[in-house]
């Protein structure tokens, strides 16, 4: 039998593809738009995750997500200094969540609020695909617009204080693995999963519509 960790990864491996050959992402990666686009991915990152840390200091205490809050994962000062170094020190004045962004922000702090195991849902989505794919972003936005190496603009995708990532990401998984939750709620946990997934696509897809590529 597949452990929980296994299941979560398979189940939601199309959701996932999806999300990384989305349009937008494809453009961005291609070097085919400007850092402008960048710039607006990395505002609509910054309303997810002030939905998911927000809640991070309550939650650490909960007996299914306390495990898994960890203080080398948190991003938003990261992202705060990539911002600041993208849109200049007034960046929050003109900081605007597109509406599927808003969705997103708002089933995490849903989930935050009334069910633990379904944030960790989406905490998996996000940290371990940050500690993964989140590094080909960082190298093609270096390479791209002439970043410093793992400098300001791309410090969200840096994690400074996870020495080793694959040994974090199979402690993680393992964390998975024994999540305090029966089989049923296990299997809500992976709907949530393809959920998190569809709404980030979602938020690619809007970009997408912001950011067209003239034909």
């Amino acid at each position: 039998m597949d452990s929980f960790s296994t299941l979560i990864r398979t189940a939601s491996h199309e959701q996932h593809v999806e999300a990384e050959t989305s349009t937008f992402m494809s453009d961005l990666l291609g070097g085919r738009l400007g850092v402008d686009a960048y710039a607006r991915y990395t505002e609509q990152l910054w309303f997810v995750y002030e939905a998911l840390e927000a809640s991070a200091g309550r939650l650490a205490s909960d007996p299914v997500a306390g495990p898994f809050i960890r203080p080398q994962l948190m991003r938003l000062a990261s992202l705060e200094r990539d911002l600041a170094h993208l849109r200049g020190p007034g960046w929050r004045t003109g900081l605007t969540a597109l509406p599927a962004t808003g969705e997103y922000a708002a089933r995490v702090r849903e989930c935050a609020e009334e069910w633990p195991a379904g944030y960790v849902a989406h905490h998996y989505t996000r940290y371990l695909g940050d500690l993964s794919g989140g590094q080909i972003i960082r190298d093609k936005a270096e390479r791209t617009w002439g970043f410093a190496r793992k400098g300001d603009g791309v410090r969200f995708y840096v994690f400074e204080e996870i020495g080793n990532p694959a040994a974090f990401k199979r402690e993680y998984r393992e964390l998975l693995d024994g999540i305090r939750a029966d089989d049923l709620e296990k299997q809500r946990v992976v709907a949530e999963c393809k959920r998190a997934f569809a709404l980030n696509t979602g938020v690619f897809r809007a970009l997408g519509e912001e950011f067209p590529l003239s034909a």
